[in-house]
């Protein structure tokens, strides 16, 4: 055999082998001590409640080890994985998730250091019968605030770990134009039915209706400002926006470390079809945001907070001098499907009577509990260590904290699943400065579970990543149009919107 084809036939032999070696069965040790402490994992799965379509729950010894083995087991099932890391085999997951549903799984995790094996205390893994939503959209964005510009809306099927970009926004960015893309928001978790927004260059709202793409100039002298925050109605061809001048300031002697703010808020309706938007909410003392559709499509939520500006001071200005007293609250409005029209104002949540405020209202399929994020102070919770997940039942009018979701640090962006049973929502409880998605089961009761981190095919993905998970959405679906074409789109002049007194 000449030399070089020997070395190759080398090569595919030592491939060989290492693929083979890479897969070897993994056995639980016959020999161990015991220990009378849960493991440290990362990240932490010890009795959460999980859909019984999730994927594999990777994970990883978070403490000194030459080795770990971990048994998981239902009945007469069992799965066992070991190595450097805990990573089950999906099929052999998806198998005994589904055996195991409505009960627990059983796990328990072994631990070699020094040529010794210890057995740590099991834990459970509670696996619900109610399915989560086979996919999620997010905005993935670095920290830095020079090349905001690198970022993607991605989407990544729950019931494994495929992802792919949905828009990449370096398609339309250039080295002297940039641009931002960001709110991405469906009707009814329909994937087929969905808008984004792009800043500064060619920029537009990217609106997609049953196959149909189009660009949308939303910027109109009788409005505030091009749409922000979307809500779709849950049928009608129509989105509510909020429409805000949005600075932002960094503090210098404080924990949170950047402050977003409004110095101007309204709320618009814009309608899809006809190209038509109108005002539904503009006092000049009113700093309204966050809009969101009740399920019924009779309903629409929304923020506000009471600022009055003087004439002698730039507003920004005045709005960072005051930004601590600035307290949003609760409210909706009544809405008429037939007629299009909104009725007055009413109060539903009084955050400033806490001396807090109250962000992100959504409302559970059922109708029943509206979920929102509650905060010292302002619009932005995000950047707020203190913010967290809050819940009323809308039929008692029972409020409080949904304390099994939330940590010592931010909370803050949240959705229903279209089932009702799961909420995937923002936060930064593993090192502080990065948002990642949890996932937290709600039962019928309004009672919520220890939630969990989204599973990665790599346990420690999240933690060598230094990107944010931005506007975590459910889909019933994945998004099947081509970022060029969004692209493509976006390049274009984009349509013009009309204002008008009243839709039609």
């Amino acid at each position: 055999m000449p030399h070089s084809h020997h070395h190759i036939f080398s090569l595919l032999a030592l491939v060989v082998l290492t693929v083979l070696v890479g897969c070897q069965q993994h056995s639980v040790p016959s020999e161990y001590s015991e220990v009378n402490e849960l493991p440290r994992i990362y990240p932490d799965y010890a009795d959460v409640t999980i859909p019984v379509n999730i994927a594999p729950l990777s994970f990883l010894l978070d403490q000194p080890s030459d080795g770990m083995v971990a048994r998981f087991s239902f009945g007469e099932s069992e799965l066992v994985c070991g190595g450097e890391n805990c990573c089950p085999d999906p099929d052999d997951w998806r198998e005994l998730t589904t055996q195991a549903s409505g009960h627990d799984i059983k796990v328990e995790v072994y631990s070699k250091h020094e040529g010794a094996w210890k057995r740590y205390k099991p834990f459970q893994i509670h696996v619900s019968p109610d399915s989560i939503d086979p996919y999620i959209s997010y905005r993935l964005i670095s920290p830095s605030y020079v090349t905001y510009e690198e970022l993607t809306i991605n989407q990544r099927c729950l019931e494994n770990y495929d992802e792919r970009v949905i828009y990449d926004n370096m398609l339309c960015s250039n080295e002297k134009d940039g641009q931002c893309i960001n709110c991405h928001n469906y009707q009814q978790y329909n994937p087929g039915r969905m808008q984004f927004h792009a800043r500064h260059n060619q920029g537009g709202t990217v609106i997609v209706y049953d196959g149909k793409v189009s660009k949308i100039n939303m910027k109109n002298d009788s409005i505030l400002s091009a749409g922000v925050y979307p809500t779709w109605h849950p049928w009608l061809k129509m989105i509510v926006y909020s429409t805000n001048l949005t600075s932002q300031t960094f503090h210098t002697r404080d924990l949170n470390k950047i402050e977003v703010f409004d110095s101007g808020s309204d709320l618009i309706a814009f309608d899809v079809e006809n190209n038509e938007v109108t005002n539904i909410e503009n006092a000049d003392d009113e700093l309204e945001v966050f809009p969101f559709w009740a399920p019924d499509g009779k309903m629409l939520y929304y923020c506000s907070a009471h600022f009055v500006y003087n004439d002698t001071t730039d507003r920004g200005v005045q709005t960072i001098r005051h930004a601590k007293e600035i307290k949003y609250n609760i409210y909706r409005k009544s809405f008429n499907p037939e007629t299009k029209e909104f009725g007055p104002r009413q109060m539903v949540f009084r955050a400033d009577s806490l001396d807090k405020s109250a962000t992100l209202p959504r409302i559970s399929p059922d109708g029943r509990y509206l979920m929102f994020t509650l905060g010292q102070y302002g619009c932005f919770h995000i950047w707020h260590r203190d913010a967290d997940l809050w819940m009323m039942d809308l039929s008692t009018g029972e409020v409080g904290p949904v304390s099994a979701l939330n940590s010592h640090d931010t909370e803050s962006y949240h959705s229903w699943s279209s089932n009702g049973r799961w909420v995937v929502f923002s936060s930064r409880r593993d090192d502080g400065g990065f948002t990642r998605p949890f996932i937290g089961h709600v039962d019928a009761q309004g009672k919520a579970s220890k939630p969990f981190e989204l599973p990665m095919a790599s346990p420690d993905a999240h933690r060598l990543s230094m990107k944010s998970y931005n506007i975590p959405e459910l889909m019933r679906g994945p998004v099947d149009i081509a970022p060029q074409t969004f692209a493509d789109v976006l390049k274009t002049e984009g349509t013009p919107v009309k204002y008008v007194q009243k839709l039609r």
